[in-house]
């Protein structure tokens, strides 16, 4: 494990051991728990980023989407309980 050195302001420092106080918590543990969460956050961000990027570069590819109405009926009708098969995809009209 290496170290880390970082510089906080003193009002945040105050904050941040009341909080990990309340917590029960020690400062330091506090503090990577709070950083490990943030990490997480952003590798879920970039990967739902990626997914999407992937998606898209499909529907170009194959010129297919669903089209915004038929996939809304869909999941009104889904959220109120109706098992349907998926709408089926459609060549999307050129931009």
């Amino acid at each position: 494990m290496t170290t880390t050195s970082i510089r906080l302001p003193d009002d945040l420092k105050q904050r941040m051991t009341q909080a990990a106080e309340h917590a029960g918590q020690t400062p330091h543990a506090f503090m990577l728990e709070a950083i490990a969460e943030r990490v997480a956050a952003e590798e879920r961000r970039h990967d739902f980023h990626a997914l999407a990027e992937q998606r898209y570069a499909r529907i170009l590819d194959s010129g297919e989407t669903i089209p915004w109405p038929a996939l809304r009926d869909y999941l009104k009708r889904r959220l109120a309980g109706e098992a349907l098969a998926r709408p089926k995809p459609v060549q999307r009209s050129a931009d």
